[in-house]
């Protein structure tokens, strides 16, 4: 499991009888360890993050993702070898889609960013010290490894699984699919996507205190924990109702104290490009006024709802856009929006937006403060179930 690098001699193929099956004991025995050094407080107060995967890695949560595998009307079997290409810019989201598939049964190589951050580092020392006292085939099926950019291994790789799985850019996806699979062999892939939130004017005005600090609070988690640049963390939020300002200028004011309080921080070198970006939007006309109250929030007043940026401007820049109601936001809504975070609606007003959208754009529509909380449901992919395979009997 430690991290190394990797040649292309190197024997990929573990031996047949070190076959794992769907649920392997062995492998819940192994993340459920690895689950209580993530939850330690001594690791989670360094890395919040790392709490929220450990809480994913209890057994409870293991057991609903193996019940999720099974199929009333087949065998369930391992997909088989899986390669994982994890993004460097969130470096906890390896571990959910390695752990669901080592869940599986699957053979896993799982290419480590040499870029990645201290958390990653964290997760890997962990590993490791799971890893020495684990049954000895998880370290023969189980590799996390580290390269650098070189075509002939990532050719080597793609040749050797039966599911590659990519997380990235558009670049970065397009780049590494220029390396063949086998014919039998599919890609799984996690894109440039774009996320939003939503916030009820009337919701927020008849919430308490507590209530609209506690949303801010999640908020402030799902925009700094990866500075903005998570798929799932909000670009752009939109006020809906009537005569919003009221709102608007409340919950920067909350922002601004919660961020403060957290001791969330934008470096300075983040802060420039973030007013470079904030400046084009107003020279293109996509933004009317631009606020700048601290380093590390950034709100910008946008002329229309088409114009909300889908790419990423900086950690802590928010443009706000009014509209009546949710369902005015549907036809700006396409692919390649992910996540959907709310406060203040009605599970009626939020049912009825989805049912608008038909499946156009959004993946996940969930509460403030759970646009990072992964779930075996991603970007529309049933991840248990894509992990395995299934053998239909007929007697």
């Amino acid at each position: 499991m430690i991290r190394y690098r990797f040649g292309v001699e190197g024997d990929l193929t573990a031996p047949s009888d070190d076959r794992l099956a769907v649920g392997d004991p062995r492998v819940v025995d192994f993340l459920t360890k690895l689950a209580r050094k993530l939850l330690a407080p001594a690791v989670a107060r360094r890395h919040p993050e790392l709490g929220s995967l450990g809480f994913f890695l209890r057994p409870a949560e293991l057991h609903r993702a193996i019940a999720r595998m099974q199929h009333p009307d087949a065998l369930v079997f391992p997909r088989g070898n899986v390669f994982h290409v994890p993004p460097a810019n969130v470096d906890t989201i390896f571990v959910y889609s390695w752990a669901l598939s080592a869940l599986a049964g699957n053979h896993n190589v799982v290419r480590i960013s040499e870029r990645s951050a201290v958390a990653a580092d964290t997760i890997l020392e962990a590993l490791n010290e799971v890893l020495a006292d684990a049954d000895p085939v998880i370290a023969r099926t189980q590799r996390m490894i580290t390269y650098g950019r070189d075509d002939a291994v990532t050719a080597a790789l793609s040749q050797w699984c039966d599911l590659r799985v990519i997380w990235g850019g558009d670049n970065a996806i397009n780049s590494i699919r220029k390396q063949p699979l086998r014919p039998s062999a599919r890609d799984m892939t996690f894109a440039d996507r774009t996320s939003w939130a939503a916030i009820s004017a009337d919701g927020w005005r008849a919430a308490s205190p507590k209530a609209r600090r506690d949303a801010v609070v999640g908020f402030s988690n799902d925009s700094y924990w990866f500075d903005q640049a998570a798929c799932s963390s909000p670009r752009t939020v939109f006020l809906v109702g009537s005569e919003t300002g009221d709102v608007r200028e409340q919950f920067v004011e909350l922002l601004l104290d919660v961020v403060d309080q957290r001791g969330w921080a934008v470096d300075a070198s983040m802060a420039v490009e973030k007013r470079v970006n904030a400046y084009e939007l107003a020279a293109t006309g996509a933004v009317s006024a631009i606020d700048f109250p601290a380093n590390t929030v950034t709100s910008l007043s946008l002329t229309a709802v088409p114009q909300a940026p889908r790419y990423w401007i900086g950690a802590g820049a928010f443009p706000f856009a009014e509209v009546g109601s949710l369902l005015d936001l549907v036809p700006a809504m396409n692919r390649q929006d992910q996540t959907f975070a709310h406060f203040g609606f009605q599970p009626d007003e939020l049912r009825e937006f989805a049912l608008a959208l038909g499946g156009r754009g959004v993946d996940r529509i969930v509460p403030l403060g759970s646009a990072l909380t992964f779930g075996a449901i991603w970007d529309g992919y049933d991840l248990p179930r894509e992990f395995t395979r299934l053998t239909t009997l007929a007697a």
